[in-house]
């Protein structure tokens, strides 16, 4: 066989140059991980072809989807059982918060380590250690509040070691547009899975009448998340998938890839955009069951819970709609890249910019209608979340495109870390915190409301006495009519006018004003404003 043959299905020997080609964009050096025509030397690891099928490519995407899965469900059955939580160690709303945030910050801080160590060492280990310790540490976070928020701190090493790793593994197992479909398969499964963690989270808690066991259930399916990660989960070369096999790995450090990331304009922008996201779906994801059930508690249509479990209604409705919602934006997010990418290069950033912008006025729109009406708040809820979910594979893909194959993990590890810093990081302490501030202001103003109230109508009560007490004088001599608008003077009849108005009703005092003189009458309107 000839050298060109060779190349051509990707089997390279030691003493056979392999031409150079570029992986990244716009780039003007020798990138880690490019191909080179120069020999490997000694100390430059070599990368042979290890040719995965098919078929086993498509088993590895089913597992890390089925992984993916789990991670968000746990995320999020504290949102599920939020309430239970509260009312079982007597926190508050900010308090409440932290769970989600020392989790993301954990997650966040941990990932550009992880991102690290899968650039460079065997990335199906470091899944495992981090499925183990994921398991154990969520196992562990149904006890003490304290203890609690201690293991959520630690669940987020294992996920941080998976959510790195996985998209670049798939990233080397497939290109193109298959790509595009098996990322689309894998992040589906993120509001797919968040909805799932509301639902079995009220469930299990509902049905046990515990809250814990709701944090029990994902390490159970954890463990046989974990046996088929080790059995069924290859490490492919990295760039595999564009060089039909492995190419030469130069040695850089941790600072030269951080900062090819930084000239590259295409992730930068890409992670600002995740970002905003991601603070917007953090709280959404956190805060809206709990939002709706006290949204009906005001309307009147369910009494406040004041000992767990609490009416799961809410979690069921918004996972429903999360998985549903998902599934449509990020299949019909995939189809309408797909359809415009050929036509218009900037296809993927569009369609992720018209659909963050489109869902705002949604969210604005439902929030106020939760005042008044739940359906159509719910409505509103899952067109939001539709347009959201429009970016979640788009944003995924974008980065395995603009970012060469050995930085791809910690091109995803630094825009984890971004996007939660800046993003869901601090947005569900936030909201909880500004929950707080705003009842501690409506409950002052209301209190010096109500004394007010109390001391008006305390006086108009007295001024009503001396009235009732002066007709019984003159009961005898004076007709009512004639009394009050003959002898009583101003202050005496604007407060009967008060009182009428003060109780919302002019049978009230209709005994004294049913007989008017001639040329006299009670706007009600006008005493309702002028009266006080």
């Amino acid at each position: 066989l000839s050298v060109k043959c060779l190349q051509t299905v990707g089997i390279m020997t030691s003493n056979q140059p392999r031409p150079r080609t570029r992986l990244s964009l716009r780039s003007n050096s020798v990138h880690y991980d490019s191909l080179s025509t120069e020999q490997p030397d000694s100390d430059t690891p070599f990368m042979r072809t290890n040719p995965i099928s098919q078929k086993r490519s498509y088993i590895a995407v089913a597992v890390l989807c089925y992984i993916n899965l789990l991670n968000y469900m746990d995320r999020y059955t504290i949102a599920g059982v939020l309430l239970s939580i509260q009312n079982y160690f007597g926190i508050p709303d900010s308090t409440s918060g932290l769970l989600q945030t020392v989790f993301i910050c954990s997650f966040m801080f941990l990932a550009p380590i992880f991102g690290y160590l899968g650039d460079r060492y065997n990335r199906k280990i470091i899944m495992i250690a981090g499925m183990i310790v994921w398991i154990i540490t969520t196992l562990g976070s149904s006890f003490d509040f304290w203890v609690l928020v201690l293991t959520r701190a630690l669940v987020g090493t294992g996920e941080a070691s998976y959510s790195t790793i996985a998209p670049t593994i798939i990233g080397d197992l497939f290109t193109g547009t298959k790509r595009t479909l098996m990322i689309s398969f894998f992040y589906i499964f993120i509001p797919v899975g968040s909805g799932l963690g509301y639902i079995l989270g009220a469930t299990i808690a509902n049905a046990t009448g515990d809250w814990r066991w709701a944090l029990r259930f994902s390490p159970a399916l954890g463990g046989l998340g974990l046996l088929l990660l080790v059995f069924l989960i290859p490490d492919p070369p990295r760039g595999a998938s564009e060089n039909k096999g492995g190419a030469t790995m130069e040695r850089t450090t941790y600072i030269e890839d951080v900062k090819y990331l930084l000239k590259n304009r295409s992730f930068v922008w890409s992670s600002l955009g995740v970002t905003a996201m991601a603070f917007v779906t953090g709280a959404l994801a956190f805060w809206t069951p709990t939002f709706l059930s006290r949204a009906q508690v005001t309307q009147g249509l369910r009494p406040p819970c004041k000992e767990e479990p609490c009416n799961p209604l809410d979690s069921y409705i918004f996972g429903a709609i999360t998985v549903v919602t998902g599934i449509v934006g990020v299949f019909l997010g995939t189809y309408i890249s797909k359809q415009l990418r050929d036509r218009l290069p900037n296809a993927d950033p569009l369609i992720c910019a018209v659909g963050m912008l489109s869902s705002s006025p949604c969210f604005f729109i439902a929030i106020i209608l939760a005042a008044t009406s739940i359906p159509a708040t719910y409505t509103f809820i899952a067109i939001g979340e539709t347009l959201l979910s429009l970016n979640w594979a788009i944003l995924a893909d974008i980065l395995l495109y603009v970012v060469v194959p050995t930085r791809r993990a910690t091109a995803e590890a630094l825009q984890i870390m971004v996007c939660h810093l800046l993003g869901d990081a601090g947005s569900p302490y936030l909201i909880g915190a500004v929950s707080i501030f705003l009842s501690t202001v409506l409950s002052y103003k209301i209190e010096v409301g109500s004394k007010a109230m109390l001391s008006l109508t305390s006086s108009a009560l007295e001024h009503m006495t001396l009235l009732d007490t002066k007709l019984h004088l003159v009961k005898q001599q004076w007709s009512w009519h004639s009394y009050i608008f003959s002898q009583c003077n101003l202050k005496d009849k604007r407060t009967v006018i008060f009182l009428c108005v003060l109780f919302r009703s002019q049978m009230l005092c209709s005994s004294m004003i049913k007989n008017l003189p001639t040329g006299i009458s009670v706007d009600w309107n006008i005493a309702y404003f002028c009266a006080p």
